[in-house]
């Protein structure tokens, strides 16, 4: 077994602590909503997030003893000014004191949270200074930001020469399908078990590929396979590719290079001509290829 060097066990040691800060954040923020929703409050159907500077200040307002919801609308900031009406509704409720004490709390706790992972985020920068190289390549894929990157190298060690293949690599990982083989016929067997810390930020980044709208080939493939296997396996599948193309742009010292959002149409239209082709040659035909301009 790969035992990774001391830089890449203290980096691995960060990287990780800060995905569980993460997951605190997104639980402190489910329980927000879960709170608000007894008091009748549906202040997240309107706002992105409750974590938002606007969402921040209605909160303190509600708990600070203001009731009035065009009062609380009122104090939305930037571009959450044009929803004020649908706000002001989403802020009529039954927000009392219990509620004030459990919110304040909870707020609290949020910005232990981000006060955390704002100290964490610098010490991470500072321990990836080696690897900056490898990280800022990384980053030139689609969807793959700064943490994404940081991740990568932090899990891997930026190190392809312990994988023989990218599948080897896919498959410690967790990404590569799960199979049972059995009298020669193999059948998919549930998911594998591999690096959850590795995993989880690549399914993350494959979310963010997903809401490009097919504006590249990660993109493109995000809402083919959605269309044809659901979301989630959508997903895993484009956090696979990304694997992929991380092992090799890492193998080769090289930045990313997109094959382009018509790719599959492209290698379809390529297949169907080759399989006419075959068709019109067991015919007796000779077929010569002029493509069109």
């Amino acid at each position: 077994s790969f035992v990774p060097p001391p830089q890449i066990r203290r980096l691995r040691m960060l990287t990780r602590y800060r995905l569980q800060l993460l997951g605190d954040r997104t639980r402190e923020i489910v329980r927000l909503e879960l709170m608000l929703e007894d008091a009748s409050i549906k202040l997240s159907s309107v706002a992105s997030s409750l974590n938002t500077v606007s969402a921040r200040a209605m909160l303190t307002a509600m708990i600070n003893g203001q009731t009035d919801p065009v009062q609380l609308a009122d104090l939305a900031k930037g571009r959450m000014r044009q929803k004020i009406p649908d706000l002001a509704q989403a802020l009529t409720g039954t927000f009392d004191a219990h509620h004030a004490q459990l919110a304040k709390s909870m707020l609290r706790r949020l910005e232990l949270v981000e006060q955390a992972l704002a100290e964490l985020d610098a010490v991470i920068v500072e321990a990836c200074r080696p690897w900056q190289h490898q990280i800022e390549l990384l980053q030139t894929i689609p969807g793959v930001g700064e943490t994404v990157a940081q991740v990568i190298v932090a899990e891997t060690g930026a190190d392809m020469s312990r994988f023989p293949t990218a599948a080897h690599l896919a498959a410690w990982a967790g990404l590569a399908p799960a199979m049972h083989e059995s009298a020669g016929k193999q059948t998919p067997a549930g998911k594998r078990h591999g690096n959850k810390w590795l995993t989880a930020m690549l399914v993350e980044a494959a979310g963010a590929v997903g809401r490009m709208k097919g504006k590249n080939y990660l993109s493109a493939q995000h809402a083919r396979l959605t269309r044809r296997r659901g979301m989630g396996r959508a997903q895993v599948a484009v956090a696979h590719s990304i694997l992929v193309s991380a092992y090799w742009m890492l193998t080769r010292d090289e930045p990313y290079r997109d094959l382009g959002a018509d790719w599959h149409q492209r290698r379809n239209n390529e297949v169907h001509a080759r399989r006419l082709i075959a068709q019109l040659e067991r015919l007796g035909h000779k077929v010569i290829i002029d493509p069109a301009a």
